[in-house]
């Protein structure tokens, strides 16, 4: 058996998330049964670096899988791209060690979460970034970004319906950046709780609107409470952008 590694990319507008689940189209769900039709009706398992949300995108989503296929890393892509729809692309393909794992060897992951600021919303952006008007304080916004970044406990800043035990997390990057009339967030770290970006995002954005001060973010922090944060800003403005080993 060999081991494939893929960097994939998707438009997420119209899945209900990246795992599988019954009677939903999701990402996993598309590229399994790909593999089961290349593999004559044998199931084939993928395995990702982790679960998208509903409207979540990817440019750099990593998955893996084992075949008893004799194709090389450039017939891998090839070979799926020509079957999956419109919306999943393989980006790459890489024969890799049999202990490679796209969750369990993943050293960090980089997030981007796209903000329109037009006052007039624009329709083709609708599903690719969240449209907010507010007048913002960039100096304010930046402020309270630097008390995210660092090693902390982040459980102010996650779901209630987070599983994991520890929460302790270390955002190792967090910037934004000004283009015409969009910001860009980028944000890295060496993992993420659910939702955990998305709610940094809104309390960042609630700061940068004069909603909340940057000098509350600490206090946030250490209170270790949902309800002390900001809103989750929708999913749709998200992009996994790249996964690191």
């Amino acid at each position: 058996m060999k081991r494939v590694k893929c960097i994939i990319a998707y438009d997420g507008t119209d899945f209900q998330g990246y795992q599988s689940q019954p009677g939903k189209r999701t990402v996993q769900g598309e590229i399994e049964a790909v593999l089961k039709k290349i593999h004559k009706g044998t199931d084939v398992p993928i395995y990702a670096s982790g679960r998208t949300d509903a409207k979540v995108h990817a440019q750099g989503q990593v998955i893996h899988f084992d075949t008893n296929l004799p194709l090389d890393e450039q017939r891998w892509v090839y070979a799926l791209n020509s079957l999956l729809p419109e919306d999943i692309s393989v980006r790459h393909a890489q024969l890799v060690d049999s202990d490679f794992h796209a969750r369990f060897s993943s050293k960090g992951k980089e997030y981007r979460y796209r903000v329109d600021r037009r006052k007039i919303k624009n329709p083709f952006l609708r599903n690719y970034a969240y449209h907010f008007t507010y007048p913002i304080n960039m100096e304010e916004m930046r402020k309270a970004m630097a008390y995210i970044t660092g090693k902390h406990d982040f459980t102010s800043f996650c779901s209630a319906k987070t599983e994991v035990i520890d929460k302790v997390r270390q955002v190792t990057l967090f910037e934004v950046e000004e283009q015409e009339e969009e910001l860009v967030f980028r944000i890295a770290g060496n993992g993420f709780l659910y939702n955990m970006v998305r709610i940094i995002i809104g309390t960042v954005l609630e700061v940068g609107a004069g909603k909340r001060k940057a000098d509350e973010i600490p206090k946030i922090i250490q209170a270790k409470d949902r309800r002390l944060a900001g809103k989750t800003v929708p999913g749709h403005g998200l992009y996994l952008w790249e996964v690191f080993y």
